[in-house]
């Protein structure tokens, strides 16, 4: 109950009243709730599951956190050390810089949701493999249906690599646009990779800003 009285909070603050949905006006408690069942059934398929050798090793799979009726979904690669011990999407220096980049662009983290590829950490943090993620690919496209956002922000070639079934150079393609089943791809860097190259902050800011001004668009 107080999961759900929090995303009601965000989207009251967000001009949200009551949303339409299949025919009917449907308040705000009954979908969150609705929603909050879908993700937490996804939660206890992932906490058993076995389709990759990633669950050998991990603490806990992340499934991620935020708001479930975001426009906007931010989907980096794979847990780290951090996440990987409080079960919670960037939670450490990359995720805390994710945070600051989108508080300066004028919104809160709660306004979105946030999410990886794959849900347990790979060891020593290196890069899932293609059959990691095909793995567990369809969990997150699971996620995407319910929470329903207009843009995805792709935090890093990886991430990239599993929605485009290819692989990309993030220095080239980053600030794209790219439709991906009726929605909106954004490209750009892992906070991670900033964080060792200090002087790309400005571009990862540029490429959130878009991200945000994009979801907001009418």
């Amino acid at each position: 109950m107080e999961e759900i009285k929090r995303h009601l909070k965000i989207l009251k603050e967000l001009g949200f009243d009551e949303i339409f949905l299949e025919g009917e006006f449907m308040n705000q408690e009954d979908i969150l709730k609705e929603k909050l069942n879908q993700l937490k059934q996804i939660e206890t398929e992932i906490k058993q599951c076995t389709k990759c050798d990633l669950y050998k090793n991990r603490i806990q799979p992340v499934l991620g956190e935020g708001n479930p009726n975001a426009v906007l979904m931010f989907v980096g690669e794979a847990p780290g050390a951090d996440e990987d011990k409080q079960g919670r999407p960037f939670v450490g220096r990359a995720g805390k810089l994710l945070t600051k980049l989108i508080e300066q662009a004028g919104h809160k983290r709660e306004e979105f949701y946030i999410a990886n590829v794959n849900k347990c950490r790979p060891p020593g943090n290196r890069t899932p493999t293609l059959e990691e993620q095909e793995a567990c690919f369809p969990f997150l496209e699971r996620q995407i249906e319910i929470i329903n956002p207009k843009v995805l922000c792709l935090l890093g070639a990886a991430a990239a690599r599993a929605f485009l079934g290819r692989n990309v150079a993030i220095t080239k393609e980053r600030g794209q646009k790219i439709i991906w089943k009726d929605r909106i791809l954004i490209l750009t860097y892992h906070p991670a990779y900033v964080l060792r190259n200090p002087n790309a902050e400005p571009t990862l800011f540029e490429d959130i800003k878009m991200a945000i001004e994009t979801a907001y668009e009418n």
